[in-house]
């Protein structure tokens, strides 16, 4: 072919296929040597232009009838969900072709990105009107959109969900329980496993005890205890359980006439007991304490403080003391007879420290004078003469000076004493030395019982 003109133009063609852009460009035109006769009205001088996917309209110099003619202009344009990919106007040129090349290539977005604890389904994948549906996995929440649409343009719809955990965790506690208090106390050991909590989120989580420690003693009456948990995103759970201890009791016992009771524990609860002592100048009738049992009563029946009676018609000293031993102290008081000056002192103290002497559970014994005209009496008792004659000797007690001596409950010589002593110098000493503890708070108690 013999040409007038090297074409000073390029047209380059890529096969149009997805993902594919065609560039052309029909800028300069080739001048062949034979000039065509131009015939503006051949109704075909160029071939019928085809959009797929798309819509040409032509318009032609000599009307609608002529759109392939000489000068004839076609836009071009995609149907929606598709991109004009080369010219978007075309002119029939003089050499029987178009002035350049077009394609409908199908639109997309860009894919979108997974989201954490989630997933999305889509309707027609990521292409143009394509819907996709995002879901999370059990336990958490869709915070945001619930869906995005491809718009036509290449954009997504909306903006990008989250997964959020708020489903909050699930712990079960122990049933609740009752316990009854253990013997002799108002308390009872309780134990529990610890419950477990699962999330549906979480693996690890930290349960909270709020209450006592299982395996501790659990007080009378009802005990709450709580659980909670909470899963890393702060959901919170929680749960409770009562544990009731009850203390069986058993009627509250009354004191004795002229005594007094001394209960351990809470006194009256299951396994307590009771102690029954008496007043000074009384002595106990029937058993010494009583115990609580499991079904609310006492056990045996309740003693009597009844008055104390000394037999001072014994024949021996041991007769005598046996009467006295764990039950009272005893006070010896020893003069060469009944005129001697320190007996009478002595003798007016003691009377006026009688009532004192009961508190503190003290006997006074008088031992006066020589044989054959000794005497020896308990208040208006008189004792016999081998009876005097045992405790002197026991005692070492001598009948030419006065003295007292000062015994306790097991009959030990705990203080002699060789001049007249005033009742509270007496009565100090037996107070700090003999009483015990629990002798000296109902000392407290009963002070002014014989003002």
């Amino acid at each position: 072919m013999l040409l007038s003109r090297i074409v000073a133009a390029f047209i380059l063609f890529f096969t149009a296929t997805s993902g594919t852009t065609v560039y052309d460009s029909y800028n300069d035109f080739a001048e062949e040597e034979y000039t065509p006769q131009l015939d503006y009205k051949d109704p075909n001088w160029c071939h019928s232009p085809g959009l797929t996917n798309g819509e040409v309209t032509c318009h032609s110099p000599r009307g609608g009838a002529y759109r392939s003619t000489l000068g004839t202009r076609c836009e071009m344009s995609c149907d929606r969900g598709y991109r004009l990919v080369g010219r978007s106007s075309i002119q029939c040129l003089a050499n029987r072709r178009w002035s350049g090349t077009a394609y409908c290539r199908k639109m997309r977005c860009h894919v979108l990105p997974l989201i954490p604890h989630g997933s999305y389904t889509c309707s027609q994948g990521f292409i143009v009107d394509s819907r996709c549906d995002f879901t999370c996995v059990p336990g958490y929440r869709i915070e945001g959109e619930h869906s995005r649409t491809c718009q036509h343009g290449g954009s997504w719809s909306g903006a990008q969900p989250v997964c959020s955990d708020t489903d909050p965790p699930k712990i079960k506690c122990p049933p609740s329980r009752l316990k009854f208090a253990e013997p002799g106390k108002v308390t009872a050991v309780v134990t529990w496993d610890r419950p477990s909590a699962t999330d549906t989120a979480d693996k690890s989580l930290d349960v909270i005890l709020v209450g006592q420690e299982p395996g501790t003693d659990f007080k009378e009456g009802a005990n709450i205890i709580r659980y909670k948990v909470y899963d890393q995103a702060r959901n919170r759970a929680a749960c409770k359980f009562i544990i009731r201890v009850e203390v069986r009791r058993c009627p509250e016992l009354s004191p004795p006439l002229h005594g007094y009771l001394t209960c351990s524990s809470d006194g009256n609860n299951y396994g307590a007991t009771c102690e029954y002592q008496c007043d000074g100048g009384y002595e106990l009738r029937g058993i010494s304490s009583r115990v609580c049992q499991f079904s609310r009563d006492w056990d045996g029946s309740a003693p009597q403080c009844v008055p104390m009676e000394i037999k001072s018609d014994v024949k021996t000293a041991a007769a005598l003391l046996d009467q006295f031993y764990e039950k009272r102290r005893l006070l010896i008081m020893s003069a060469p007879n009944i005129s001697d000056s320190d007996y009478q002192l002595q003798n007016i103290m003691i009377q006026k420290a009688d009532c004192g002497l009961d508190l503190r559970h003290v006997t006074l014994i008088e031992l006066l004078g020589s044989p054959p005209r000794e005497t020896g009496r308990i208040k208006e008792s008189l004792l016999h003469s081998e009876v005097i004659e045992g405790l002197r000797q026991v005692f070492r007690i001598s009948r030419f000076y006065f003295s007292m001596v000062l015994l306790d409950k097991l009959g030990v010589d705990r203080e002699r004493f060789i001049t007249p002593m005033a009742s509270e110098d007496l009565f100090s000493y037996i107070d700090s030395s003999l009483l015990d503890e629990e002798e000296r708070e109902r000392m407290e108690l009963h002070r002014d019982f014989c003002d």
